[in-house]
């Protein structure tokens, strides 16, 4: 009999980054989709990195837009192959590559060299880095947690679209601060009173919430990886960059 952590192996075998690993150079679709919607919900940890690098706004954007347009043409992808397990050690040393060797301030054209860029919203990229606070940890510390920020961000958007698809949209901004929370901690008398439901059916939708939350986090972040038998150690890496 298949024990859970198999049937979770099988349901996710095919990643969205072992989809783009499985394509390499060649381009198909579904790698295309995939690279894509990766790149788009990880790409502010990668501009943060930059800025801590001490580049300017400007110049951030620019490295960011241009190292983008040459990830998706596939220059990278027969590269760095001890990084490729994971997707976000692999976009860091790809990066790092990148800054270093491929891009030269006095040929390269703004945004990407020409290439059609990758929509990104600059600004509230440029703003969440502003009001982050100080810490001297290196970059490479600094954008796992940065990651690992954007990975619940991403995680918590797609519960609150299932919520809200449900009519349940109210609702799920009343009980989210509750999916973090010790189970001890939780003030269902307080939550009943404030929702007008009863304190035994807040219980029941709360438990629903956190077991949901806990699977989309274990799929985003499978979503990441080439092995998904890895997930419990990269969500143990990515948290621990909160402790650091």
């Amino acid at each position: 009999m298949a024990t859970d952590q198999t049937k979770f192996v099988d349901c996710f075998a095919t990643t969205h980054w072992t989809a783009v690993l499985a394509a390499g150079r060649k381009s198909t679709p579904q790698a295309d989709r995939a690279l894509d919607e990766l790149c788009k919900t990880y790409w502010y940890p990668l501009y943060a990195y930059v800025r801590h690098r001490g580049h300017s706004r400007e110049d951030a954007e620019d490295l960011t837009q241009a190292f983008f347009a040459r990830l998706l043409s596939k220059n990278y992808l027969e590269d760095l192959d001890s990084e490729k397990g994971k997707f976000r050690a692999f976009l860091l040393a790809a990066l790092k590559h990148f800054l270093a060797n491929e891009w030269d301030r006095r040929t390269t054209q703004k945004r990407g060299g020409g290439a059609t860029p990758l929509p990104l919203d600059w600004q509230s990229g440029d703003t969440r880095y502003q009001i982050e606070p100080a810490d001297n940890l290196s970059p490479d510390k600094l954008y796992d947690r940065a990651w690992a920020v954007a990975l619940l961000e991403q995680v918590i958007g797609r519960l609150r679209d299932e919520n809200a698809a449900e009519g349940k949209a109210a609702l799920f901004e009343q009980l989210k601060p509750f999916l973090t929370s010790g189970k001890g901690a939780i003030p269902y008398a307080e939550a009943a009173a404030s929702t007008g439901m009863p304190e035994g059916a807040v219980r029941v939708s709360v438990h629903r919430l956190r077991r949901r939350y806990r699977e989309l986090l274990r799929e985003e972040i499978s979503q990441t990886l080439s092995d998904p038998s890895q997930t419990d150690a990269e969500m143990k890496a990515l948290f621990g960059a909160f402790s650091e």
